[in-house]
């Protein structure tokens, strides 16, 4: 359905040297550098999967969404969508797909939302009895008799968003892009997203590429992820192979009767271990540890404290998604 094939995006950045000299120079003698904001990336998404876009603020994410979507042209490399090329076929492309961008709507301001519906349906040329059942659908789903009749511009946060989303899905695209759809929502409001997307994926078989800095839509849509960071690919597969792959490290919790006795504990020479490996840290009479599974075990851990130390209370807790995407983002773990 998707074929990305080592896309790469360069933007030319003038270099302006500081001070009346430096802004006249580069009037007239402007010098450049490239900024490569998408390099080399390349994956491909099976018709009817959510996949997870994922990356820092910066990372190259909405550049690489903006070429999918036909918005940019690559510098190189290339993109096949549903057999299209998003440049090239834009007419017959755009037919096929649904975007979504969060922080911008594609709802006109101070038309009535079942209007914007009414145009829609008009630009897509969707027929009549289509359009009808298209919409029972959309307005069982993403429940929009409640403000449907209103302006686009009296609505809350919430209902432009599934607005939004009913809007991108009224032609019955078979890609949608979604970037950052759940963005300021609340949690009422985030859940009933998730449960249309998940319902048009399963009954219509609705490829979706998701991008979203909430790692809880990542954990309850997507079975596979494509992580980027400074424009390069840093991870693509199952989540389930990140966190088992990636998902070293775990948390041990001790409810202590003295904390001066806890803080006397030597974690690192015990255990010949790096600094990186083993961690403590204090928060009232509880302290955590937190350590490299790979390298030592829970229960070393357990004998080495409770030999030393008054425990009234344990707690093991393994690593979640989201400790691991902030410890990949921040370059703590090796990327094989």
């Amino acid at each position: 359905m998707i074929h990305v094939e080592h896309l790469c995006k360069d933007f030319k950045k003038t270099i302006k040297n500081p001070g009346l000299k430096g802004s006249v120079q580069a009037l007239f003698k402007p010098k450049y550098e490239i900024i490569k904001a998408v390099n080399d990336i390349s994956f491909h998404v099976p018709k009817g999967e959510i996949l997870g876009f994922i990356g820092p603020n910066g990372a190259g994410k909405s550049t690489a969404i903006k070429m999918l979507t036909g918005i940019l042209t690559p510098t190189s490399g290339s993109c096949i969508i549903n057999g299209c090329n998003p440049q090239k076929q834009r007419t017959t492309y755009v037919k096929e797909i649904g975007v979504v961008f969060g922080q911008r709507t594609q709802l006109w301001w101070d038309l009535p939302l079942v209007e914007t519906y009414a145009v829609l349906k008009e630009i897509y040329e969707v027929s009549d009895s289509d359009f009808k059942s298209r919409m029972d659908f959309l307005n069982e789903i993403l429940d929009l008799p409640e403000f449907i009749k209103s302006p686009v511009r009296t609505l809350s946060l919430g209902q432009r968003m599934r607005a939004d989303i009913a809007a991108s899905l009224l032609h019955r695209p078979k890609v949608v892009f979604l970037d950052e759809p759940t963005i300021g929502l609340d949690v009422v409001v985030k859940d009933n997203i998730r449960k249309a997307i998940n319902k048009i994926n399963r009954e219509e078989g609705t490829t979706f590429i998701l991008t979203t800095h909430d790692i809880s839509d990542i954990e309850l849509l997507c079975e596979r992820i494509v992580m980027i960071d400074k424009g390069k690919k840093m991870f693509e597969g199952p989540l389930k192979t990140l966190k088992t792959t990636y998902g070293q490290t775990r948390s041990m919790t001790f409810e202590v009767d003295n904390p001066k006795s806890f803080a006397t504990l030597k974690y690192c020479e015990q255990f010949n271990a790096d600094p990186d490996d083993i961690t403590t840290s204090f928060e009232g009479n509880v302290a955590t540890v937190n350590f490299n599974s790979h390298k030592i075990s829970v229960g070393d851990i357990l004998n080495y404290t409770l030999s030393t130390v008054n425990i009234s209370d344990i707690n093991v807790k393994d690593s979640d998604i989201e400790e691991i995407v902030r410890r990949l983002y921040k370059g703590g773990v090796a990327i094989e």
